[in-house]
């Protein structure tokens, strides 16, 4: 897999991330470990996708 490959793939997942937190803030009742969990999950995305670009 080649780098480009590996950051599509994260942007990918980044966004499915940012799908799934907004459908939690939506719910009339949203879980706040969730929504922590998930956005911990995509600042490890962004952060990987930083260091593969510096390459």
């Amino acid at each position: 897999m080649t780098t480009i490959d590996r950051i599509d793939t994260l942007l990918s997942r980044h966004a499915s991330l940012e799908t799934k937190l907004e459908e939690e803030e939506r719910r009339p009742h949203p879980d706040d470990a969730v929504i922590h969990d998930l956005k911990r999950k995509k600042l490890a995305i962004k952060d990987e996708i930083a260091r593969l670009e510096k390459v």
